[in-house]
Formats: C-alpha cells, sequence, structure tokens
C-alpha cells in the first residue's frame, strides 16, 4: 500500500526469505563463507544456528542461487518432524525418486544407485536439512549412516544443518559423538548490533529505490534495534508497519515516537506478556530513575516476546507448506511408485 506513496518499486520489508534482499553483516558473511567452505570440501555436515527469523533461510537460498547446476545437484528439507524412515523418504523425494510404496531395503538401494549416477556424471549431491533441530536422534543416525555412502575414494552425499539453537545443544549430546566426527565446520548466526540494524533498513530500502524518502530522524534506528533485537525478521515486521502508519498519516518524516508508537500496537495486538507485566509490576517499586528504565527495558521485552508469537506462527506455516509440497511430490510420483519394484540399475 505505501510503496507508490514512497516512491518505492516494491515491498522492502517482505516477511518471506528472498535472497535478493540478501544482507552481508558480519555475521551472515560468515556463515555463508562456512558454507562455501564445505561445499569447497565436498563431504561431512555443516551445521549453522542462530535464532528464529536471524536469516538462516535467506543465506541457505542465497547459496543455493550461487550453485553451479552442473556440478552440485541439491535438495532442501523444510519439514523433519518424521521418524527415521519417514525421513529417509523425504530425501528420496526431495531428488524426485519414486520411494512411496517401496522397501526400506530398495530406499537405500535406490539412494545410492542415483548417488553414484551422479557422481560418475561428475557431479554431486547436497541435501539441505532446514529446522533440523527437529530430527529425532533415529533420523539423525539415519542422515549421519547415508554419508557413509562412496564412490571410490569420493563421499556421495554431503549435508548441511540449519536450525535453532537447540540444535547446537543436540551437537553436544554423548549419542552425537558419532556425527560430530562428520562435521566440517559449525557457526552461530547471532544478531545484528545497533549500526548494522541501521545499515540493514537502508539496504532494503534502496534494493526497491529509496531516495530518503521517508526520512528517518535520529534516534529511530536504536529504538528499532532495541525493539526487534536485531533479529532481521523482527526488524522487518516493525518497519513493515512504520511505513504502512507512516503512508496512512501521510508522513514523509519518521522520528523516535512514531517507532514507539507501533511498538505499543503490536503489543496491544498480540496481547500482554506475563513476564514483561511482573517486570513492570517490579519497576513501580522501585524509584523513579529506576522505574523508568525497567519499565523501557520491560517494553522492550515484551515487544520481543511478541515477535517471536509472530515468528512461531510463521515457522508453523511454513511447516504446512513445506509438508504440503512434499504430499504433492509424492503424489506426482504416484504412478511410478505404484508400479511393481523393479531392481535399480547400477
Amino acid at each position: 500500500m505505501y510503496e507508490s506513496f514512497y516512491g518505492l518499486t516494491g515491498k522492502p520489508f517482505q516477511l518471506n526469505p528472498d535472497p535478493a534482499f540478501f544482507f552481508g553483516s558480519r555475521g551472515h558473511k560468515r556463515a555463508y563463507a562456512y558454507l562455501q567452505y564445505g561445499l569447497y570440501q565436498s563431504e561431512g555436515f555443516i551445521v549453522i544456528t542462530g535464532e528464529i527469523g536471524a536469516g538462516k533461510t535467506t543465506i541457505v537460498r542465497s547459496l543455493l542461487e550461487h550453485l553451479e547446476s552442473d556440478k552440485v545437484v541439491a535438495a532442501q528439507l523444510v519439514s523433519t518432524q518424521l521418524d527415521a524412515d519417514d525421513l529417509l523418504r523425504a530425501v528420496g523425494l526431495a531428488y524426485g525418486l519414486p520411494v512411496r510404496t517401496v522397501t526400506k531395503a530398495i530406499l537405500l538401494g535406490s539412494l545410492e544407485a542415483f548417488l553414484c549416477k551422479l557422481a560418475m556424471e561428475d557431479k554431486r549431491a547436497l541435501l539441505i536439512v532446514d529446522e533440523a533441530q527437529n530430527l529425532t536422534r533415529s533420523a539423525i543416525e539415519e542422515l549421519r549412516m547415508l554419508s557413509n555412502f562412496q564412490f571410490g575414494d569420493k563421499a556421495l552425499l554431503q549435508s548441511f544443518l540449519v536450525g535453532q539453537p537447540e540444535l547446537r545443544a543436540m551437537m553436544q549430546s554423548p549419542h552425537m559423538q558419532q556425527l560430530r566426527q562428520r562435521i566440517i565446520a559449525s557457526y552461530h548466526l547471532g544478531p545484528l548490533d545497533k549500526d548494522e540494524t541501521q545499515t540493514y533498513v537502508e539496504h532494503r530500502l534502496k534494493h526497491v529505490g529509496w531516495a530518503d524518502d521517508p526520512q528517518f530522524e535520529p534516534g529511530c534506528f536504536e529504538q528499532i534495534h532495541e525493539l526487534s533485537g536485531g533479529i532481521p525478521r523482527r526488524i522487518n515486521t516493525l518497519c513493515d508497519r512504520l511505513l504502512l502508519a507512516g503512508f496512512l498519516a501521510e508522513r514523509h518524516k519518521l522520528d523516535v515516537g512514531d517507532v514507539a508508537a507501533i511498538g505499543r500496537e503490536l503489543k496491544e495486538e498480540l496481547g500482554p506478556g506475563g513476564r514483561s507485566e511482573k517486570s513492570l509490576e517490579g519497576g513501580k517499586a522501585s524509584a523513579s530513575k529506576t522505574q523508568g528504565a525497567a519499565s523501557k527495558a520491560a517494553n522492550g521485552d515484551d515487544i520481543q516476546a511478541q515477535f517471536r508469537s509472530i515468528e512461531d506462527r510463521i515457522d508453523r506455516l511454513d511447516k504446512t507448506v513445506g509438508t504440503a509440497v512434499e504430499m504433492l511430490h509424492g503424489m506426482l510420483h504416484g504412478d511410478a511408485a505404484s508400479k511393481p519394484d523393479t531392481p535399480v540399475e547400477r
């Protein structure tokens, strides 16, 4: 709605990951470099973790856009709440194999044959597992076993595991020792700092033709950083609503009060947060100076809690869409899968 009012050529703060808006903060550049390093190694696992909305999926999609398709055949899993056998079928479907009704033995044979065929064509297979923190222990073990497939002295499958901070804790558990030995590199993607937050907002605006309309008065970006915690998706949510409010008020200059108003608006829409209310009550019992600081911190915590609620809903939607895509993919290959099983040519 506000794009034409501000002379923009597109929507700068969409929530869906778009590699065209890739922002190279220090953390994002480092995470991207780790993935590139993994590709160069052509084996093992690379693990990338980060908070919900930190930009992990955007990094992965940016990498996929720059892959040489004649050398690397990539597949991505976005629905990982599966048991071990279903995960294997999901991997088969991701690579276009008819695996819906076959036994596990035939499934593994088909996967190995497919990967060997790629190797003979001088190609490599890359598997990207998103939301990997949802994997069960048995599912992770199946992924580790797939990494054992070899053609001569070359590994047939390389995997990137991308997930939330819980994935880091999973990797440290005793039963993950064998997988840890296969991890080439891992990196945790943190939030943007204050300066990066401003650069990030301006980067996205400039990508759609921003010419300093709207103008942001001093303090706006610091407030945006405080309310969003430096998490890109939260920044997008806040800034999208901020520009919408500016358009509705026909304003071409935005200030700290506008940002704070959007923060309060989001808080009211999503409801109060129990933890923040307790913080506010504690602030009222303190001296006036302490009360102001506590209230400000509580408000920031509350807004971040509301953003996390939005992010959880978006992630659940992403998983639902991913599952639907996998089901449709399976239906497309249904005719081939329903035929009597035949040995796979090797």
